[in-house]
């Protein structure tokens, strides 16, 4: 049974070197030909599929077997990958390069389908287009499967693993860090072998239509042409997948992830939110002599640009009285907890109607005692400040209650609200930014009157960790 199996695989990727190489032909002569794959070839390869399927049925993961029964499947020669997967139209659609795939084995051919599906789990469709803007596409690419590998076994040889990816950059990474450690080590990687090389910097893309190896700069390039849809929706129909999927028993790595993203609701808590802005903030940029000018390369006297990845950081208190210190204190340890590994500056804005007080800080060690000032509360001077002082990102706390407009637009950073405990809403009808709240907490009192204490507030200790 093996025998023929293998023998039915030889077969059918020699039938698609054939079918390839009369593309190319026809190419050569009429740049306007489209590849033609024939229908009997398109069977006979996706009952290859069925057979990887019913092998995954079989095995004590048959949750990805279900999950590929209600996946889409098309064949596409033109991705960097055995395999790829997108959402369109309702459902997820896993794609197949023959030319890559039929090279793997059995079980092989099981890793990489199960790869793509914890990328599904995982939410990494959507969390790959926020990060795009701050960092390269191999980056995020190699972070990404670096999340997911760690999970599979029989992983073609090529894979992009820790250890492969700690031996060809001269790294140190941990295992079963989040994403968001990966990817900046990883950038900070590359930008320094960047730094190392004299010329001009290619951004050209290939846009030849076939792929015969893998290429772990493409290997996601199709999640672009996913529908344009929601993270809420998204999540929702990944959970409705997930629960058709869970036929019996699952490893425990999987009721984690799966755990994780339905306690997720599609929301995520701030602090988990900020972990995630951390990756998509573009940072300040330094000069360099040994890169040319990328809009002027010829211009020798103009110098080129690299990611200094150390990002301007404005962190606003409401000093008006409606955050207590215990909420402030816990939601800046998080805030410190988060950047740690960004090296980012970060600046402490206090305000009420004005801004009273700006420092910075590097530790928890630096935060001041808040000001004992109690005015109204003004959201503008906030933005004002940071359109004037070339900040990345704000992260304003704060109760909620202040001008319904702002005077000034925030221009050039992304914003992060942090509505207290004891606030509603925000009272701004645009915010220029996501909105979240703190979470419960026991606010300490510092009156002699027991009867006034208030037993609510917020704190971020009960946050899950981003898988």
């Amino acid at each position: 049974m093996k025998t023929y199996f293998n023998n039915q695989v030889n077969g059918l990727y020699e039938n698609a070197n054939k079918i390839v190489n009369i593309f190319l032909d026809a190419s050569y002569r009429d740049k306007n030909v489209k590849l033609d794959i024939p229908e009997d070839f398109t069977q006979e390869f996706f009952s290859i599929v069925d057979k990887v399927s019913l092998s995954l049925m079989d095995d004590k993961d048959n949750f990805y077997g279900y999950f590929l029964f209600q996946m889409s499947r098309e064949i596409k020669f033109d991705i960097g990958s055995p395999t790829a997967v997108n959402f369109k139209e309702a459902k997820y659609v896993i794609y197949f390069n023959p030319l890559i795939f039929l090279k793997l084995n059995i079980k092989q051919m099981e890793s990489t389908i199960k790869h793509e599906i914890l990328h599904i789990i995982s939410m990494h469709l959507i969390r790959a287009k926020e990060f795009k803007n701050g960092y390269s596409t191999l980056a995020i690419n190699m972070a990404m499967d670096i999340v997911v590998n760690k999970y599979l076994n029989n992983l073609p040889p090529y894979a992009t693993t820790l250890e492969w990816v700690n031996l060809n950059y001269s790294l140190k990474l941990l295992p079963y860090e989040p994403f968001e450690y990966y990817v900046e080590n990883i950038q900070t990687a590359l930008n320094l072998l960047e730094e190392d090389k004299d010329g001009v910097e290619d951004d050209s893309n290939n846009d030849n239509e076939i792929e015969t190896d893998y290429n772990p700069e493409k290997t996601h390039d199709i999640w672009q042409t996913s529908n344009d849809i929601d993270e809420k929706t998204l999540h929702e129909f990944t959970e409705k997948a997930i629960n058709n999927s869970q036929k019996g028993t699952i490893p425990v790595y999987l009721e984690s992830m799966i755990a994780s993203l339905k306690n997720s609701k599609g929301e995520l808590p701030w602090n988990l939110y900020l972990n995630r802005l951390m990756g998509t903030i573009e940072s300040n940029k330094k000069k360099t002599v040994t890169r040319r000018n990328r809009r002027q390369p010829d211009r020798l006297d103009l110098r080129g640009e690299l990611r200094s990845h150390k990002a301007k950081i404005a962190v606003a208190l409401d000093i008006s009285g409606s955050i207590s210190d215990e909420e402030f204190k816990q939601a800046i340890k998080e805030v410190l907890n988060i950047v740690k590994n960004y090296n980012h500056e970060i600046t402490i804005i206090e305000c009420d109607t004005e801004i009273r007080r700006a420092y910075k800080v590097k530790s928890t060690k630096d935060i001041k005692d808040r000001l004992n000032i109690r005015g109204g509360t003004k959201f503008t001077p906030v933005f004002e400040y940071a359109n004037n002082n070339s900040i990345n990102l704000l992260v304003y706390f704060t109760d909620g209650k202040g001008e319904d407009k702002l005077k000034i637009i925030p221009h050039g950073y992304k914003t992060l609200w942090v509505i207290s405990g004891r606030g509603d809403k925000l009272s701004l009808k645009e915010p220029y930014g996501a909105v979240k709240k703190l979470s419960n907490v026991e606010i300490k009192d510092t009156s002699l009157d027991l009867s006034d204490v208030v037993r609510d507030g917020f704190s971020m200790n009960n946050q899950e960790r981003i898988l």
